[in-house]
């Protein structure tokens, strides 16, 4: 690997405030805000707006979208061609 090109890879704090839920892992990407984690030591913190703690299907609250019939409908709307595939 070449030297000093490579940005710093460091422990940072992703936070998801909308689900409460944060996590500790090392990334490249920083930022200027900090918190305070639970080992006591302070670390940079991103926050995202969406994380697999607030996510509808993460969370078993999305919907289900109604999909059959689609391709009837579209074949009805437009016609089937004859020979085509």
């Amino acid at each position: 690997m070449k030297q000093g090109i490579h940005p710093a890879y460091a422990p940072v704090v992703f936070r998801d405030k909308v689900g409460g839920f944060a996590f500790l892992t090392r990334s490249t990407a920083t930022s200027d805000k900090t918190v305070e984690w639970e080992d006591g030591n302070t670390y940079p913190v991103i926050d995202v707006e969406i994380s697999s703690a607030s996510h509808p299907f993460y969370t078993g609250q999305a919907r289900v979208l109604d999909t059959a019939g689609r391709v009837e409908r579209f074949e009805q709307r437009y016609g089937r061609r004859h020979g085509a595939r």
